[in-house]
């Protein structure tokens, strides 16, 4: 395959047509501006982390608890600076993030590369990896669920702090905040990005400069940056470390969202991003809450906030607020990448999507799944109450989706790129045996919580394999039904005797150029009658903006000039809403076999109601649950921009 460009990447070097040392250059100003937006969108959930790591880890509350001494807090510190270090800066920044699909990433971008590079002999392998790689996406939703709820209640629980009569108006606070967070989504990544990116930069600047002064009051917490100290905790006090490895990983959610978002900004601006800011802030802030627990065992309810001098709380619990907020589009725009993803492989049905910016074609908008998500996260915050009750649950998702992620990269590197097997082997092996401790430390918390997500995950994962297996099977029937295009050219020509031609022009949307529309061919079967002009269309999204006037549209004659029937393929960019009128309207009359009378035109779907038949092609259960799934697919008139009085609606029933 080859490697395309993200259309938000830059190449280093000065812009052409400018000369001069000061001359201006306008590529720095766009990687800046990606830089900004990333931090305002892709590193909200992993830059709040160190709100409730560490007091989660030290919860006496816990069912497994860590105690509060100078070994275990050098421990538990080294291993949230190695575990970050290993899983999100190698595993996902280093390596993850270099496997792209034209841009995109994520784990369905894994999933294409996979069906793309597996070869004839792999095919089952790749076939049971696509199969983890969708449940490992199914994990991703719940993951996409939880932080919003965890994230902004972590930060509201700030108000408890510095005014503990405000504790009873925590979740009325939290639910507004997310409401009000899921209404602005419509606006766009870009948009949302360009608010939230200074009010990130003045975060990490502000928990990295906090983090500082707690360093300096206890500089021997340095030493945790040491592996020997991470390395000690786990091999000398296994049990307890063991446990603590369930509440670290709070330390690395977001990762995956990391990678989720690459095709909102690109590769370049979110490492950038990563390596210069976020990590340094992020470590300070986790060194400094360290050191104020040395100091003072009984800062452990909430070092995060308690690190703050007493005059800089209340800005700082309205800070945190924000930060949380913007934790929260992290995984949101996230969960739109993955949306999108899975209906351009066929995972999910055909769902409105509203491309939000001219620039990249990954920044999408999915109003469905945007509301599904208001509504479980509203539901969460009601249910749990509070973060820590939620946090046992969080972590389970996170290093599910982590496992799934490193094992299908090290796949696709083997397979793309050729990686020498020993090395692969070797990556594979360190990298797996961290994120399998992680999943069977937090597996220790089923019963708390940890259910939570993997149910989430598993319902998700049964919608999408419901829904690519009944779709299977509506296609293999639809396309029987249909038959080839060129055959049925063929028949109408020998029915021509018997068929009524009737004044006007009629457009049949059509999937391709293979086979005959459904509509079409019931319009003949049944009515025996066909226009005097007739326009097969189909239409074709191309991955850049805007297509130009002169690659738009393709006409095909079918073979003959002389029976008014034609194919038209119509060439749409991802900014461009498909105008089905318009672009009849640019036809040249020459090619179409006479002029189009479009403003009297019919205009033909073909549909397929779905009924629950007696074959055994699925469980009864999982028939009932691919036709409720279909019921969610976008309206195909009003995304084509058809005119509703002159619609006709034509097709037939499929038993599954």
């Amino acid at each position: 395959m080859t490697s395309h460009r993200h259309p938000t990447g830059s190449d280093e070097g000065p812009a052409a047509g400018l000369s001069g040392p000061h001359a201006p250059d306008p590529r720095a100003a766009v990687r800046l501006s990606l830089m900004v937006g990333a931090l305002g969108v892709v590193f909200g959930d992993i830059g709040t982390s160190p709100i409730y790591t560490l007091q989660t880890v030290f919860n006496p509350g816990d069912p497994h608890p860590v105690p509060v001494s100078t070994e275990n807090v050098y421990g538990v510190v080294s291993l949230v600076f190695w575990s970050v270090m290993i899983i999100v800066t190698v595993t996902y920044v280093l390596l993850a993030m270099r496997a792209d699909n034209d841009g995109e990433g994520g784990i369905m971008a894994l999933i294409t590369l996979l069906r793309r590079w597996s070869g004839q002999r792999g095919a089952r392998a790749a076939g049971i990896l696509a199969a983890l790689g969708i449940f490992g996406a199914s994990l991703f939703f719940g993951d996409s669920m939880i932080t919003p709820a965890i994230s902004v209640l972590s930060a509201v629980e700030g108000l408890k702090v510095v005014e503990p009569s405000l504790g009873g108006a925590v979740v009325p606070i939290t639910a507004v905040i997310i409401v009000v967070l899921f209404l602005v989504q419509r606006r766009g990544t870009a948009a949302v990005g360009r608010v939230f990116g200074p009010i990130m930069i003045a975060w990490f600047l502000a928990i990295g400069a906090c983090g500082v002064v707690g360093i300096a009051d206890h500089p021997e917490i340095l030493k945790a940056l040491s592996p020997t100290y991470a390395a000690g905790f786990l091999y000398g006090h296994f049990g307890t470390a063991f446990f603590a490895l369930a509440a670290v990983v709070l330390a690395v959610t977001g990762a995956e969202a990391l990678y989720a978002d690459m095709g909102h900004f690109g590769r370049r601006p979110i490492t950038r991003a990563w390596l210069f800011l976020v990590f340094p802030a992020c470590v300070l802030s986790y060194l400094g809450q360290g050191a104020l627990i040395l100091a003072d065992p009984g800062n452990i309810s909430s070092p995060f906030f308690l690190l703050v001098p007493g005059w800089g709380r209340w800005p700082m619990v309205l800070l945190a607020t924000a930060a949380t907020v913007i934790a929260s589009q992290a995984v949101i725009t996230g969960a739109y990448s993955v949306t999108s993803q899975a209906a351009q492989l066929g995972y999910l049905p055909r769902l409105r999507i509203a491309h939000t910016s001219e620039s990249a074609v990954g920044q999408v908008y999915v109003p469905w799944i945007n509301w599904l998500l208001m509504v479980s996260v509203l539901t969460l915050v009601f249910a749990f109450r509070s973060s820590a009750a939620l946090a046992f649950a969080f972590g389970m998702a996170v290093t599910g989706t982590i496992t799934i992620t490193t094992l299908l990269f090290f796949y696709v590197a083997r397979a793309k790129w050729g990686t020498p097997r020993w090395l692969i082997g070797t990556g594979a092996a360190l990298l797996l045996t961290v994120d399998l401790l992680f999943v069977a430390a937090n597996l220790t918390k089923l019963v708390h919580g940890a259910w939570l997500p993997l149910l989430i995950g598993l319902t998700v994962f049964t919608v999408m394999t419901t829904w690519q297996r009944g779709r299977e099977l509506v296609t293999a029937e639809r396309a029987r039904r249909e038959g080839p295009l060129e055959e049925f050219i063929e028949e109408l020509r020998a029915k021509e005797a018997t068929t009524l031609r009737v004044p006007g022009t009629a457009v049949f949307l059509n999937r391709g150029k293979e086979t005959a529309p459904l509509a079409m061919r019931a319009n003949l079967e049944h009515n025996h009658v066909r226009h005097d002009h007739v326009v097969i269309l189909a239409i074709t999204t191309e991955p850049v903006p805007r297509v130009p006037a002169d690659r738009r549209i393709t006409v095909d004659g079918l073979g003959y000039a002389d029976d008014g029937i034609v194919h038209v393929t119509a060439h749409v960019g991802y900014m461009e809403t498909p105008d089905v009128p318009g672009v009849l309207a640019a036809l040249d009359p020459a090619s179409t076999e006479g002029p189009l009378q479009l403003d009297e035109a019919s205009y033909f779907l073909s549909t397929i109601e779905l009924r629950r038949g007696t074959a055994p092609t699925m469980a009864p259960w999982r028939k009932r649950l691919f036709i409720a799934t279909s019921y969610i697919t976008a309206d195909a008139a009003e995304y084509f921009g058809l005119p509703r009085d002159r619609t006709v609606i034509m097709g037939s029933h499929i038993e599954v």
